[in-house]
């Protein structure tokens, strides 16, 4: 482990919204959170829980690409995710689609924002949008929030290295 401070991993549903929002705090740059986030060679060594590999088979990150990745446990495919990217501002906006290829109608709309803090840390801010509250409470009750926060520290620790 890195000795890179750790932030809190906020994760907010409000009970009458289907939204889900993820705020974390990273001690670097923008643009180096922007890096990671966007670079498919960094964003395999941070994203998901601690105990998954991530295997990237398509990455076009600009305004009307796509992705796919999937979750690998012990070499053998646990999950798989697909988007589309509709709108890429470097250092400042990515907001794409995420839909689990388990629940293949569960198509989230996220919007990610960059924020620049002082002492040359920054904020991500995600607000994921989904059809109903059910579908909401479902993506909660899947353990994402273990993913989310293993994956922001893991890129805590990705940071300090770059």
């Amino acid at each position: 482990m890195s000795s890179a401070a750790t932030h809190e991993t906020t994760i907010d549903a409000p009970a009458d919204l289907p939204t889900i929002t993820i705020v974390r705090e990273f001690d670097a740059p923008v643009e180096k959170l922007y890096r990671a986030w966007t670079d498919p060679d960094l964003v395999v060594r941070w994203i998901g829980p601690r105990n998954n590999e991530t295997r990237i088979d398509h990455w076009d990150m600009r305004t009307g690409g796509s992705w796919r990745y999937v979750a690998l446990r012990d070499g053998k495919e646990v999950a798989g995710f697909y988007g589309s990217f509709h709108e890429v501002r470097p250092n400042e906006r990515i907001v794409q689609t995420f839909t689990f290829e388990g629940f293949p109608d569960g198509v989230s709309l996220e919007t990610l924002t960059f924020d620049t803090l002082p002492g040359g840390r920054s904020r991500a801010t995600i607000i994921s949008v989904v059809d109903s509250l059910a579908s909401r409470d479902a993506i909660l009750s899947s353990g994402m929030d273990v993913g989310v926060r293993e994956g922001y520290d893991r890129l805590d620790s990705l940071l300090s290295t770059m």
